[in-house]
């Protein structure tokens, strides 16, 4: 196992975890970041987001992980769904919101969780929802499964599972 997959099971794994994740478009293309991760994949594409600190609200939470992750500053437009993904020694519940950009300039950002030698975080791009459709469905995440286009997107609602368990 690499050494980032280790430290993504030491860090995260074993426990539930509460994200947050922004929905942010330009035109009909939305910002998704590139992460290392543990699964079949060597990587996993998904919308800028992260763990909720004890204290702080999922909103403070997404304005903090979003710039963080891209350098973005943007203020929360509205609530959409949540999200529950399940697979042993991940657990995480996400919240999903439409973000809108309000100023900052588009970087490669850090995870602060992990150690400078395990940075997840690859790239972070704005991506055509056409051009996600055509690739991988397991690099993406789950909510492009359940929404094709900017307007189902934003108009997801209510609770999805994503459960997953070895060897089934």
């Amino acid at each position: 196992m690499e050494e980032h997959q280790q430290e993504i099971i030491k860090t995260y794994g074993n426990k539930i975890r509460i994200r947050v994740c922004g929905l942010l478009f330009r035109d009909s293309d939305i910002l998704l970041v590139k992460h290392l991760t543990i699964g079949p994949n060597k990587y996993f594409y998904a919308p800028p987001g992260g763990g909720v600190d004890f204290g702080e609200s999922a909103e403070e939470s997404l304005i903090r992980e979003f710039y963080e992750e891209t350098g973005l500053i943007v203020k929360i437009k509205s609530f959409l769904c949540t999200h529950e993904f399940l697979d042993p020694p991940l657990h995480a519940i996400e919240l999903f919101f439409e973000v809108e950009e309000t100023g900052g300039i588009l970087t490669l950002g850090k995870d602060p969780e992990m150690s400078l030698n395990s940075q997840i975080i690859e790239d972070v791009s704005f991506w055509n929802l056409s051009e996600i459709q055509k690739n991988d469905s397991g690099c993406f995440h789950n909510i492009f499964r359940l929404a094709k286009t900017k307007t189902e997107l934003l108009n997801l609602k209510g609770y999805f599972l994503q459960k997953k368990i070895a060897n089934e």
